[in-house]
């Protein structure tokens, strides 16, 4: 039976069961979160029940055998219950009944505990073998004109507003997904698609208002699910946003809090103070941590709090529920150490105990190399903290490639020293496989725009995300190199729509023939003809190169010192090396081969990897201004 069937997702457009039919529940009861379950689940259930003083009920469940109630918790508000529920190993899928009874009234909700699909708790994730493809759905393709607007949601649809909602959506998504595919990602992360009610700059989705419900602006849970079908499909891994620091005021639970201490409460507004070193500084005073732990993000993002066992227990499972009801591939864990980092480190640890080889990436947003190694789970932390955070976002090398790539200095420490300088701290980390590699997200300046819109400098980019450690993301139209419609407008200017993903656009850039055609970039400034056509299909060579390069995956690095604004690293295992050598200079270089004999004597069978033709090189290879050359070796 699937949830469906069952009526029993509770989202506007999702089930036709009707609970008033069964004693009048719909009358009582508002809420049950989660919305249902599965058999074999390690994780325990706790039912978020919500109703008109629904915290004076006693509660049963009915149905069948091995499903019971095992405790009953109330909360602040008399408008919640919270109800352990065990599952036995011999329970039978079905549709079961909370029987709800007070005095000589009773009702029932109906709740469908289903059968755990095969093989879902050791399903596989994403690792550095994959290449992320970052989305921002309300920009990217609008496949659904007719959820541009709903009557059931504040914000309604004005595509010439830089923070307003353009209408992109799941089904834009699903209508491209061989587009992302061609281009060499394995992998799509997309920026919440959650419910998000602000009556303002609802887009981004970071101020949830409802943790079970898809915004159907974007389209439904339903639609998530056959998306995430659909991805498979073409080979491609799903990764969820997710938010469990705060939560938007447009929330259901802000009318009626289950706990007064459901969120952080101040007597005033009071922001964090984002010190992040209070998590590890063993100077750090208490005031400090609880600012950074406590305050709010921005006034429109109550606080979540953790601490609260309730609030754990409640994002724990929402977790594992949407891994197992849409079948994702992976997490990314948005202002993680915003978080308390205890019950995070808990949280953590049960996604992973239902879910052994899932990947969860944070976002620890800090230049500080030991500070960001810290997060990492496993790492060897001197107060014995572990997070059991499988892979950290690296923001000290993407500052690297920032202030490295744009400049012609050859000043003592600028340029690809910078690079060099970044990744001499790899002794630092635990594991760097699981390190998120990305030279731009949809929180900071597109890449293009870094680098002055000067294209040879952004292939340089390309490659480097191909070619180096960890897991590489690039953020939607960085293989084309967007940049920002109007950088004053910060965020809301460098959120581009994505010509072609919308009826009536003058360029389509999905097409083959449309990127041919184009003759200007995303800002409106001129580009040469056929710009969009190789700029896409040199990063599509790289990256589809990069699928099958177990050297480049999990090989080992070994970098060379320059000061002349050039860099050069080998990517390396005992049977294959593969050699990148940067120029970023505005003159001619040739390639100190004979400095490299270290790891270079031996190498043979040399092909250049961009023009698929045999390279041998020397002392006497010259690069151009501005270049990259990447060479692929047998050892």
């Amino acid at each position: 039976m699937t949830i469906a069937a069952a009526g029993l997702v509770s989202c506007a457009g999702e089930a036709d069961f009707d609970p008033s039919g069964t004693a009048d529940a719909g009358d009582k009861v508002e809420r049950v979160e989660p919305l249902s379950w599965w058999t074999g689940m390690k994780t325990p259930l706790q039912l978020l029940i919500k109703g008109s003083d629904i915290s004076s009920c006693d509660v049963r469940i009915e149905g069948g055998t091995g499903v019971k109630v095992s405790g009953l918790h109330k909360g602040d508000s008399p408008d919640y219950l919270f109800a352990d529920v065990e599952i036995s190993a011999d329970a039978a899928p079905g549709t079961y009944y909370i029987v709800f009874s007070h005095d000589s009234t009773e009702f029932k909700y109906p709740y469908e505990i289903a059968a755990r699909a095969e093989g879902s708790a050791s399903r596989k994730s994403f690792t550095a073998a994959d290449m992320i493809y970052l989305i921002m759905p309300d920009r990217f393709a609008n496949g659904d004109p007719s959820n541009d607007s709903t009557p059931d949601t504040a914000e309604k649809a004005c595509r010439d507003e830089f923070f307003g909602r353009h209408g992109g959506d799941i089904q834009g998504i699903m209508d491209h997904l061989d587009y992302i595919a061609d281009l060499g990602a394995t992998a799509i992360w997309c920026t919440p698609l959650l419910l998000d009610n602000e009556p303002e700059g609802s887009y981004h989705g970071y101020a949830c208002s409802d943790y079970y419900r898809i915004d159907p602006r974007f389209g439904s849970n339903s639609l998530y699910r056959d998306f995430v079908d659909k991805a498979h499909e073409k080979g491609l891994k799903v990764i969820m946003d997710v938010v469990t620091n705060h939560c938007g005021t447009a929330h259901w639970w802000m009318e009626d809090l289950p706990f007064r201490d459901w969120i952080h409460v101040f007597p005033e507004y009071t922001g964090t103070n984002v010190c992040f070193s209070t998590n590890m500084d063993p100077n750090a005073s208490k005031y400090d941590l609880n600012l950074q732990e406590s305050g709010w993000f921005v006034p429109s993002m109550p606080d979540m709090n953790l601490d609260n066992p309730f609030v754990l227990n409640y994002f724990k499972q929402w977790a594992v529920w949407w891994i197992e009801y849409a079948g994702l591939d992976g997490f990314r864990v948005d202002t993680y150490p915003y978080n308390e980092k205890g019950p995070m480190s808990g949280w953590c640890e049960a996604v992973l105990e239902e879910y052994p080889d899932f990947n969860i990436v944070g976002e620890c947003w800090t230049s500080s190399i030991p500070q960001l190694a810290y997060w990492q789970g496993g790492n060897a932390n001197r107060d014995g903290f572990d997070s059991h955070l499988p892979s950290i976002m690296d923001f000290p090398l993407q500052e690297a490639i920032w202030k490295g790539l744009p400049t012609d200095s050859h000043a003592w420490g600028e340029g690809m020293v910078r690079i060099y300088d970044c990744l001499s701290h790899d002794f630092v980390y635990h594991d760097l496989s699981r390190m998120m590699i990305f030279p731009g997200n949809h929180d900071t300046d597109r890449i293009g725009d870094v680098l002055k819109h000067n294209a040879d400098r952004h292939r340089i980019v390309m490659a480097m995300m191909a070619t180096m450690r960890g897991i590489p993301q690039i953020f939607y139209g960085d293989e084309m190199m967007f940049v920002s419609r109007d950088r004053s407008q910060g965020h809301g200017g460098l959120r581009v729509d994505f010509p072609g993903g919308w009826a009536g656009d003058g360029m389509d850039l999905f097409s083959e023939e449309g990127r041919a055609a184009a003759t200007v970039n995303t800002d409106g400034q001129p580009v040469p003809a056929g710009f969009a056509v190789d700029m896409h299909d040199y990063v599509k060579k790289l990256f589809r190169w990069r699928k099958d390069k177990k050297v480049i995956h999990e090989g080992r690095t070994m970098h060379f010192l320059t000061r002349d604004n050039t860099y050069a690293y080998f990517r390396y295992d005992g049977t294959d090396a593969v050699f990148v050598f940067i120029n970023n200079s505005r003159g001619k270089k040739n390639i100190p081969w004979s400095h490299y004999a270290e790891i270079a004597s031996g190498l043979h069978d040399g092909r250049n990897v961009v023009t698929g033709e045999p390279a041998e090189v020397s002392d006497s290879t010259v690069v151009g201004p501005r270049q990259v050359l990447i060479v692929e070796y047998k050892r």
